[in-house]
């Protein structure tokens, strides 16, 4: 726990993908008189609803849930925005109840609102559409290779599979000719699991982290999977396939609009463009999501804050 008013406490509830936080949430802010917080990058979109397992309409009833689907996906949101939004809604929840629960697994978003993120400049979206071009023609390699050049301590770091991540650290490198290192105020590495300052944050923060057995967890998702398609998944996502064009022509990289790159969305519109099966697409999801699960896992492991719960 930490902070320095323990009269307000912040109980975020997170963990990997198919895990079963909202459940334990809602359980939980029924339990204590609390509200839920969403903290799942992409269930805040209005026009993403299963395949982002947003919650049902009857758990939405049992308890009031903020920040869902409450932005459109043509909209710019990230997570220096939901910090500020999500501060300010803590600060008026906290005038009524002193135990809030918050729920999802987007990590930086849940470190946004613990520690705040650093201070960038503004994208030079001309540059970043020179990188992206780059990307498309020669792959991420050659993009990978210059970051080690200019920046080798975000090298070292960054997640070098996610191309969006290499293309950010050069573009802020080149943009402003300091290493994206430099602009960190903290330790790359420890950054997410930093304590927040007193200054920052006037309530405590407690972090409970769910998890089980791999292969159940797994099943879990496969399952997950299964049943957003019989819920209708395919039809979700070719309501979105209007919004991959731009200026009339199709922007297969969705570089214009990040939220359809989510996993479950981008697999079927690879099936849409005859890339492979629906069949195919459906495996694919599920390799993806379990692969996201790791990632998730992994990344949450580092942070021995959390109280970890094997459900």
């Amino acid at each position: 726990m930490t902070g320095s008013e323990p009269s307000k406490l912040l109980t975020i509830i997170l963990g990997p993908t198919a895990v079963g936080k909202t459940d334990y949430a809602i359980r939980l802010a029924k339990e204590i008189g609390s509200p839920i917080i969403n903290c799942d990058s992409r269930q805040i979109f209005q026009e993403m609803t299963i395949g982002t397992a947003v919650p049902s309409k009857q758990q939405l009833l049992e308890v009031k849930h903020y920040f869902i689907q409450t932005k459109s996906i043509v909209e710019r949101y990230a997570a220096g925005q939901y910090e500020l939004d999500a501060l300010e809604l803590l600060e008026e929840l906290f005038k009524k109840h002193r135990q809030v629960v918050m729920c999802g697994g987007s990590g930086l978003y849940i470190d946004a609102v613990c520690n705040g993120l650093d201070a960038f400049p503004l994208p030079d979206m001309e540059l970043r559409n020179r990188l992206n071009s780059r990307y498309q023609r020669e792959g991420i390699e050659s993009l990978r290779f210059e970051l080690k050049q200019l920046d080798p301590k975000t090298y070292e770091t960054v997640d070098i599979a996610n191309p969006q991540r290499i293309i950010r650290a050069l573009e802020v490198t080149i943009q402003t000719g300091r290493r994206y290192s430099d602009w960190k105020t903290r330790d790359s590495v420890n950054s997410c699991f930093a304590e927040p300052s007193a200054s920052k944050r006037n309530f405590s923060i407690e972090k409970i982290g769910l998890c089980m057995e791999r292969e159940k967890l797994y099943n879990r998702i496969n399952r997950r999977v299964d049943e957003m398609m019989a819920e209708g998944l395919e039809n979700e996502v070719r309501s979105l396939d209007k919004f991959r064009y731009k200026d009339g022509v199709l922007c297969s990289d969705l570089t214009h609009i990040p939220a359809l790159r989510t996993v479950g969305y981008r697999e079927i519109f690879d099936y849409f463009d005859g890339k492979h099966s629906l069949s195919e697409a459906i495996q694919a999801i599920k390799t993806n999501t379990r692969h996201y699960a790791k990632r998730q896992m992994s990344y949450w492991r580092r942070d021995k804050s959390i109280k970890w719960i094997e459900v």
